[in-house]
């Protein structure tokens, strides 16, 4: 008999383990909080008080499913299935408990996931995480899940259910500075990677070409990325103030000591190093014989890099893209310490109000964006590594 209980003990799942033990803390922890505006903190309310008697089983139903399904999984998919639905659950359920615990003779309470909720999520999240790398769904598999994510996250936002959220509280009074702030963010993030692959890939391939230069070229991008993000914010300050006083037309094209100019130059500066890094490593990996193949076939120098060894770099170089994508979807929050707008702003604005949901509200989209970028280039690296010319 007792052989017998080590081995089941044996074959359960040790990652299913831990999730089931964070799903089982998650839940007696507080799962929403009510304060009387969105200052002052809140009170924590339990599931059963958050949602009722009914909602709360139902739920809790759904996470003991979870656990099981973590602790002896059964074939991924299933795993994945009801990871998805315990999570389209949750996040059903925040939203009943913003109209159950808001009580109707105070229009400035606010209702606010607590930890137990953020902690189901996490546990859910890594379970959908865990069951999709046994998985391994091809790349447009991963993209289509994407898609139908964020329409899910869409759809519980136009349902308004989530109406009685302070997250959503928050977004309704600042609607059109959210969305213009986004689109300062993504012009940073974007238009700095679109300038680093512009400079980055030809400053790769001359280093690639020219061995001695490239120890102090990448030692010199290496300096770059040990200064701390806002310090070389506040460096650029001075030099782009000076630039805009002193030569004819740069204020006018938005060159100012503030702004979205030194956060721009920042980003780009911080986006060399894995461009050039990446492209000299996959210029590097090209096998000899295929370049030797290249030249006896009669290709010139630049036909033979365009033709052959950087599309069999692309991936390497891809990969660095990705990289510095996800990077500057993140540093961009800091942008808006001097001025360089993007969701930074509600962040440093819920700092300095000690108001988390409104931290939250540049926090989450800031995340979603980073996700989503992520996934869609690792498909493509993916994707494109399979379509490398041989």
């Amino acid at each position: 008999m007792r052989a017998s209980a080590s081995a089941r003990l044996l074959r359960l799942d040790r990652m299913g383990l831990l999730i089931a033990l964070l799903l089982a803390g998650a839940a007696l922890l507080p799962f929403a909080s009510l304060s009387p505006n969105r200052i002052l903190p809140g009170v924590p309310h339990a599931l059963p008080a958050a949602l009722g008697g009914g909602g709360a089983a139902l739920l809790l139903a759904g996470l003991a499913l979870a656990a099981a399904v973590a602790l002896l999984p059964p074939p991924p998919a299933w795993r994945l299935a009801v990871a998805c639905a315990v999570l389209t659950g949750l996040l059903a359920g925040i939203g009943l408990a913003g109209g159950h615990l808001t009580p109707d003779d105070n229009p400035y309470a606010r209702v606010s996931p607590a930890s137990g909720f953020w902690l189901l999520l996490f546990a859910l999240l890594l379970l959908a995480a865990d069951s999709l790398t046994r998985l391994r769904p091809r790349p447009l598999l991963r993209v289509a899940l994407l898609a139908l994510a964020l329409a899910v996250l869409l759809g519980f936002a136009a349902s308004g259910l989530w109406d009685d959220l302070s997250l959503i509280k928050e977004y309704g009074s600042r609607a059109e500075a959210f969305w213009r702030e986004g689109r300062r963010h993504v012009a940073l993030a974007f238009g700095s990677l679109g300038a680093a692959a512009l400079a980055g890939i030809p400053l790769g391939i001359f280093c690639q070409r020219r061995a001695r230069l490239r120890g102090p070229i990448l030692n010199g991008l290496n300096i770059i990325q040990t200064i701390p993000s806002i310090a070389l914010f506040g460096l650029l300050i001075a030099p782009l103030a000076w630039v805009a006083a002193h030569v004819p037309g740069a204020s006018d094209i938005g060159i100012s000591g503030i702004g979205a100019a030194p956060a721009l130059v920042a980003l780009f500066a911080y986006s060399l190093l894995p461009v050039v890094s990446n492209t000299v490593a996959g210029l590097e990996g090209v096998p000899g014989q295929v370049r030797d193949a290249a030249t006896g076939m009669g290709m010139t120098p630049r036909q033979r890099l365009f033709r052959v060894e950087l599309p069999l770099a692309f991936p390497v170089i891809l990969t660095g893209i990705r990289i510095v994508l996800v990077q500057n979807i993140g540093l961009a929050t800091i942008a808006a310490l001097i001025g360089g707008g993007g969701f930074g702003v509600f962040v440093f604005q819920g700092m300095g109000q000690t108001a988390t949901d409104l931290i939250l509200l540049g926090a989450l989209p800031t995340v979603i964006l980073a996700f989503a970028a992520a996934v869609l280039l690792d498909a493509l690296v993916e994707w494109s590594g399979g379509r490398a010319p041989r």
